[in-house]
């Protein structure tokens, strides 16, 4: 067949045969589907050279698979973006890692809350996931041992922080593990799907406070009704048809909700942050964070003296959030998010310095920064 001829005179491209370009896709599959059963012998073999004995969260190194991660992204040339790319390879790490035994992560239920998708994000679809009824039932889990590591949310980049998330680290001695970010689409749904049937809305206070303005001019009669989670506010939705929740379009396909409106937060970037809790401190993969909890003496010049040993030795602070300590009248902890990890030269001599100013200082966590 001759080739067509362009206004130029150039002859076009020829037009790939359709057959041939799926033989070929057939045999790319393959190949595919060859190093990932590779890949698993191989993660096998880890789990061998560790011993028959060890339980799953032995397997699991953080720190290892950000690097992983890490240099998937640095790889990527396109045409898929970072994002696509990191959730494959998130799949095929967990699923290897399942092998041995699932990892039980603990996170604020029921099913289909954020919390359950940062889950999946972090962890992977063959994490088995074990929906809690509250923050302070998520840290119990992981302390004793039930679940090996947990997931739960600490700040909204609209709302701040989520004080109670917080308020658990004056007595937990769980470290922080990781963290993950996930953007927060809220949806108004309800059994009917029609708007004019609804006097109640059910959510969890966070998310009433992110949808306010939307729910001001369209709903300014309704009932707003605070619940534990968004999955739970769907669940009550779906027993009257005057009700509505607003959560994720998750919890609708779960508790079998119809979508009326969103998405309807009033901020579209709106972000929240979520810690994976574990019980051990993490070596340094190279691209860190430092949650700290520093306790501060009584004395004139106190956040001078927290905040300028990190200033000397060139150490970016994220985030810092004071708290009642709870140790007696009058007294706060800071919580600090540095860059770097605890072990880092600069990291350790500012925290180093710092000692000689704090009542006393813990480490939450050092753990890869959340990717994307």
């Amino acid at each position: 067949m001759a080739a067509r001829k362009g206004s130029a005179g150039k002859s076009a491209p020829a037009t790939p045969d359709l057959a041939q370009v799926r033989e070929r896709i057939d045999g790319i599959d393959r190949q595919i589907q060859e190093l990932i059963a590779e890949r698993a012998r191989w993660a096998h073999q880890v789990g061998r050279a560790k011993g028959p004995l060890q339980a799953a969260i032995d397997y699991y190194r953080p720190e290892r698979e950000a690097q992983v991660l890490r240099r998937v992204l640095d790889r990527n040339e396109g045409p898929l973006n970072d994002e696509v790319l990191l959730r494959l390879f998130r799949e095929i790490m967990s699923a290897c890692l399942a092998q041995q035994e699932p990892l039980k992560v603990g996170f604020l239920g029921p099913e289909g809350t954020f919390s359950q998708q940062a889950l999946h994000k972090h962890f992977g679809h063959s994490a088995k996931g074990l929906p809690l009824a509250s923050i302070e039932e998520v840290f119990q889990e992981v302390e004793a041992g039930h679940a090996d590591f947990g997931i739960v949310p600490v700040e909204n980049s609209g709302q701040g922080t989520i004080q109670s998330t917080l308020d658990m680290f004056l007595t937990s001695p769980l470290k922080i593990c990781g963290e993950v970010e996930l953007a927060v689409h809220q949806f108004l749904m309800s059994r009917t799907g029609r708007i004019e049937d609804i006097e109640r809305v059910y959510s969890h206070p966070l998310s009433l406070a992110q949808a306010k303005a939307w729910l001001r001019q369209n709903l300014p009669r309704a009932e707003k009704i605070p619940a534990s989670s968004n999955a739970e506010a769907a669940r009550r939705a779906r027993n009257a048809d005057d009700s509505a929740a607003i959560a994720g379009e998750n919890a609708g396909h779960v508790y079998g909700l119809k979508t009326i409106a969103g998405p309807i937060e009033d901020h579209p970037d709106n972000t929240t942050r979520f810690l994976v809790l574990g019980r051990e401190l993490l070596p340094p993969c190279g691209h860190d964070r430092t949650s700290l909890m520093v306790f501060v003496r009584d004395q004139p010049g106190a956040l001078y003296n927290v905040l300028s040993p990190f200033a000397r030795h060139g150490v970016s602070m994220n985030r810092i959030e004071s708290r009642p300590a709870h140790t007696g009248r009058w007294q706060y902890a800071f919580f600090i998010d540095v860059d770097g990890h605890a072990q880092d030269g600069p990291v350790a001599a500012a925290l180093a310095e710092l000692g000689e100013f704090a009542a006393d200082i813990r480490i939450l966590g050092a753990y890869p920064v959340a990717l994307l």
